[in-house]
């Protein structure tokens, strides 16, 4: 498996190179993202890659200083059950 950064998203490969998940985010300003968009391919899940897409965004936010809102519903469960995560959340 692995993720790439690409414009506006993390997209999430298998090892035969399909992409089979993401992660969407806008900037919202220059000091602010917005996660609008969580996926897997159903035939992936339970493996905890939507947990590595959302932990992207939050390791991209730390480097470049930024908060997050998280409006993707899954997102916004991670900020919730991931008190580590709130350095980023926007409050």
């Amino acid at each position: 498996m692995e993720i790439k950064e690409e414009t506006g998203r993390f997209a999430l490969y298998n090892d035969e190179n399909q992409e089979i998940g993401e992660m969407t985010w806008s900037d919202a300003g220059t000091e602010m993202m917005i996660i609008d968009h969580t996926f897997v391919d159903p035939a992936y899940r339970g493996q905890k890659l939507a947990e590595k897409l959302v932990y992207q965004g939050v390791e991209k936010a730390r480097r470049e200083g930024k908060k997050i809102i998280p409006l993707c519903p899954f997102a916004k469960k991670e900020f919730d059950t991931k008190p580590e995560y709130k350095d980023v959340l926007r409050a």
